[in-house]
């Protein structure tokens, strides 16, 4: 997620499947959900942390500087938003099973103004 919206050499990736677009209207439910859980410092550092590297939820406190409980609160609006998805699953030392994460493929847009059906386009 290096960009918010396709430049005019990067459309040509969207235009020949080189990555799914969401565009969402800012009155949509979907972009709700993805503004309320971004709003927290904690989510926004877990998905940044996400971003760089799959990671269990343990993993993701310990590189966030949180409790597991709060990283996996966030986790959840995370996935609720479509933004984080359990991408395989590995084992501790203790042999419990626990949940890889990481992000969702694509880009996603949140639109506000007139361009927003343009910008649909590259759906």
């Amino acid at each position: 997620m290096s960009t918010l919206l396709p430049s005019d050499t990067d459309r040509s990736a969207v235009e020949e499947g080189g990555g799914d677009l969401r565009v969402l209207p800012l009155d949509d439910d979907e972009a709700g959900r993805l503004i309320n859980c971004l709003t927290a410092d904690t989510a926004r550092s877990t998905l940044a942390a996400l971003q760089r590297e799959s990671a269990t939820a343990s993993e993701l406190a310990d590189a966030v500087g949180t409790s597991l409980q709060n990283v996996r609160h966030h986790l959840d609006s995370l996935r609720d938003a479509g933004l984080v998805r359990v991408v395989g699953t590995k084992y501790s030392v203790k042999g419990r099973e626990m949940k890889v994460y990481g992000t969702t493929e694509g880009s996603l847009v949140v639109c506000v103004g007139e361009d927003s059906e343009r910008l649909r386009a590259f759906e």
